[in-house]
């Protein structure tokens, strides 16, 4: 008796197990399906930026505010084409409900957007144009680029005097984004200061230290250079570091676009004459809402403007308490 009485306990223990078990397993199914129909797929540019990074924190947000996830997942490196058109053919398997898109390449992107919208899943494009055709997206969420560049037009253009010959550090090619503010920079720059003109420009690999070496050799090939402006954060850092190199500072007024701590830091030794700055929590927040209220049936713009800003030295401490995501601190 005794051996079948624990037999029986044992069966029924197992059982027990089994049952709770499955239980676990269905619920975790279910949760999993559930998730899946409240998943935004945020691609971005690139995953190792600081600046993406902010970004990320304004998608969120807007997520968890109207009850979705986001699943952030895109290349390392905003230069990895492939990686992020793998990122967006894995979103449309995955069937999420929605997908935030920053082209890292205008052209090589056109295509897995039209994908996008051939999956029936709406697509919001943030950051950065893609020449796909503007109903294959619903709405474009961007800083306004060109005008961003011609405000760094301005700014150098000024604390040159209006005269004399500068440089100027590109990104990628066929990055929309910055190549917009190269052609409102140099616009700008044609139009309201003639006595100034570009020595030479390169674009880079999209790194730091790459943008640092093609600053420094655009420097040494030019002994006459007195400005330079750089498109973006990457940009920015790696010229601000050639100007250090061949022992500049002071002597090369400079302009940069996008923030950072050590950028920050030439504002407040002054070797950095401003910075136009764009508010990423603002963009990766506007693109999520934007798609949340389209996936809620509401009408959304084709476009949402985002306005960028100037930090130089007279306002700097003001930028650092009222806009520290925008700055990266």
């Amino acid at each position: 008796m005794k051996i079948r009485d624990a037999a029986v306990v044992f069966i029924l223990g197992l059982s027990a197990v089994l049952f709770v078990s499955g239980a676990v397993r269905k619920i975790s199914l279910l949760r999993q399906r559930a998730a899946a129909g409240r998943t935004i797929a945020v691609i971005p540019k690139g995953t190792a930026s600081m600046w993406w990074e902010v970004v990320r924190q304004g998608a969120e947000k807007a997520a968890r505010e109207r009850g979705y996830v986001v699943s952030w997942t895109g290349p390392e490196q905003e230069s990895d084409r492939e990686k992020q058109i793998q990122a967006v053919e894995d979103a449309i398997v995955r069937k999420v409900v929605g997908i935030v898109l920053g082209p890292n390449d205008a052209k090589a992107l056109a295509r897995p957007v039209q994908k996008i919208k051939a999956a029936g899943i709406p697509c919001v494009i943030i950051d950065s144009a893609v020449e796909a055709e503007p109903t294959d997206y619903l709405s474009f969420v961007a800083t306004d680029n060109f005008l961003g560049g011609a405000k760094a037009a301005r700014l150098l253009g000024e604390a040159c005097g209006g005269r004399g010959k500068i440089v100027l550090t590109k990104f990628i090619q066929n990055s929309a984004s910055t190549d917009a503010r190269a052609e409102g920079f140099k616009e700008t720059l044609a139009k309201e200061f003639p006595q100034m003109q570009i020595a030479a420009e390169q674009y880079t690999l999209g790194t730091v230290e790459d943008s640092r070496q093609k600053t420094v050799d655009m420097l040494m090939r030019n002994h006459d250079v007195v400005g330079l402006f750089a498109v973006n954060q990457p940009t920015t850092v790696g010229a601000y570091k050639a100007i250090q190199n061949q022992q500049l500072l002071g002597k090369v007024e400079m302009v940069g676009f996008d923030s950072d701590p050590v950028l920050l830091e030439g504002i407040e030794n002054g070797a950095i004459e401003a910075l136009v700055v764009q508010n990423p929590f603002a963009i990766g927040y506007e693109g999520v809402r934007v798609l949340v209220d389209a996936l809620q049936g509401k009408k959304v713009p084709s476009q949402v403007p985002i306005e960028s800003m100037v930090v130089c030295r007279d306002n700097l401490e003001e930028m650092k308490q009222k806009f520290p995501a925008a700055l990266g601190l």
